[in-house]
């Protein structure tokens, strides 16, 4: 793996949210149609094929940005120039996800069908069922939630120093393990944001997904600094007004 070094202890969640917006306000709806374009595209491919490619090209739009530089809508599917390196990197998602989602339903499927063989259920056995099911959803949301934090530096390392799926990865997780308090936070602002969204008629997550990338690359930005061969165009001096400050 190339040697790329990143630094610890400089995520400020809610600082990161208020830069990311800083950041693309100027071209709030540009990027607005390039997440959810992105966001669509990815969903609609099945098996996640497209999820990786489809991140690149947001992250890369981003990117592009935050270092000054032009940024058009046909950016998005530069993400098609990561494709393999980013389908590697997402099937660390994937695969746990499809193989806890088997595991999960089973022994669901076996207490169903041991329900409907009942001909008066017990109410605490109906109990008991959706309180299993709770459960086991809830294990294995925390499971794929966490897999997801450790990948959200993956695709912007794709993107900039062109890395491996595996090792993108690899120094992904390890940078979110040694900033884990501000990836902590800044998932949790994320949530009361989507919550938020959800609240505006559902509709509203549309219309804070482009906040939510730029915060992502913001953190980036703060952990892993330009590559000193970059040709950094730096971005307006109030797009990271604060960053990585203690105040």
């Amino acid at each position: 793996m190339t040697n790329i070094e990143f630094k610890v202890g400089v995520i400020r969640p809610v600082e990161c949210v208020k830069q990311g917006w800083e950041l693309i306000k100027d071209q709030y709806w540009l990027i607005f149609a390039v997440s959810l374009v992105g966001m669509l595209i990815a969903g609609i491919v099945p098996f996640g094929i497209l999820i990786g490619p489809m991140l690149c090209g947001v992250f890369y739009c981003l990117l592009q940005k935050a270092s000054g530089r032009t940024v058009s809508f046909e950016g998005l599917f530069k993400g098609f120039d990561y494709f393999m390196p980013s389908f590697i990197a997402t099937l660390f998602l994937i695969v746990p996800a499809f193989v806890l989602g088997i595991f999960a339903y089973v022994p669901l499927i076996v207490m169903q069908f041991s329900m409907m063989n009942s001909r008066n259920p017990n109410p605490s056995d109906v109990f008991g069922y959706f309180a299993v099911f709770g459960v086991i959803m809830l294990f294995v949301a925390l499971v794929i939630g966490t897999i997801h934090a450790l990948l959200m530096f993956a695709y912007p390392l794709i993107v900039e120093h062109n890395l491996s799926g595996v090792d993108a990865a690899k120094l992904s997780a390890r940078a979110v393990l040694k900033n884990l308090g501000g990836i902590g936070g800044l998932i949790a602002v994320h949530i009361g944001l989507i919550f938020v969204g959800y609240l505006l008629c559902l509709i509203g997550v549309y219309f804070i997904l482009p906040i939510l990338f730029a915060s992502i690359v913001v953190a980036y930005r703060q952990v892993f600094p330009p590559p000193i061969n970059q040709n950094y165009n730096p971005p307006p001096p109030n797009a990271f007004r604060g960053a990585g400050s203690y105040n």
